[in-house]
């Protein structure tokens, strides 16, 4: 399963089942799980932790150094979990000794061709990142979020669950959950009515949403009073007290 123009360190632990190709490199302190499948070519350093049946292909960089004038050698991670998806050309980075010292990826997640995640990402489940989407450092994207083709986050900036980040869009504010967000530099849109519609949520629900949104995010005036004004809506709908939640404790500001 291992192929002989393979180097796998001695120090690394791959499960007897996993499939490392042609002239891949497995590095110091890297442990892979069952049923991972490594293309040809990939390069994995350690420290990394990659979890079952995930499948990285060609030219694939997983646990490199952090890209970071402040890094200087000390020991961070990359924790990667359960059946993602790392296409061709896509760069993972360790975290950093300032970040907490770990970039911690989830399970079923999509990285498409050239992505880049930077350091001290911390990435949920079930994200799709398409061809050549961007996190700059620190960045947390969480569960169900989409990040369009040539779309960047900048660093500690937030992407909300079912989130929506448009085509070349560029956040420099964190992105609220069950939002659109779109352009350079990205403006709202409004909810994500057609992802959140795939994903089985009711029509009231979203409903919902779009009033808090239009409340919360498009009015102008006091915060307070509009969540004052979405007591009950928030009392009613999990979704809408989600939404409330992330405004309130969003350090960067929102998009808008």
């Amino acid at each position: 399963m291992i192929h002989s123009t393979a180097i796998v360190d001695s120090s690394a632990k791959v499960a007897d089942d996993c499939e490392v190709g042609a002239y891949s490199i497995i590095g110091a302190d890297v442990v892979i799980g069952s049923g991972t499948v490594i293309g040809p070519h990939v390069v994995i350093k350690g420290p990394t932790r990659i979890g079952s049946n995930n499948k990285i292909f060609q030219f694939a960089s997983v646990g490199d150094d952090p890209q970071d004038l402040k890094y200087a050698g000390e020991r961070t991670h990359l924790e990667i979990g359960d059946g993602n998806t790392i296409r061709e050309f896509a760069t993972i980075n360790r975290g950093t000794e300032g970040g907490g010292g770990i970039t911690r990826i989830g399970n079923n997640n999509l990285f498409m061709a050239y992505i880049h995640v930077a350091h001290d990402c911390i990435i949920a489940d079930n994200i799709i990142m398409a061809n050549s989407a961007s996190l700059a450092g620190h960045v947390t994207v969480g569960t169900h979020a989409i990040l369009a083709g040539f779309a960047c986050v900048h660093q500690f900036c937030e992407i909300g669950e079912h989130a929506f980040v448009g085509l070349n869009s560029v956040a420099n504010r964190d992105v609220c959950p069950f939002t659109l967000a779109v352009g350079n530099y990205a403006e709202g849109k409004g909810i994500n009515k057609n992802g959140l519609r795939r994903r089985d949520f009711s029509d009231e629900t979203i409903a919902a949403l779009h009033r808090a949104y239009k409340i919360l995010i498009r009015q102008h005036g006091e915060r307070s009073n509009a969540i004052a004004a979405l007591s009950k809506e928030a009392s009613e709908f999990p979704e809408v007290a989600r939404l409330i939640e992330f405004v309130e404790n969003s350090e960067r500001g929102v998009v808008r």
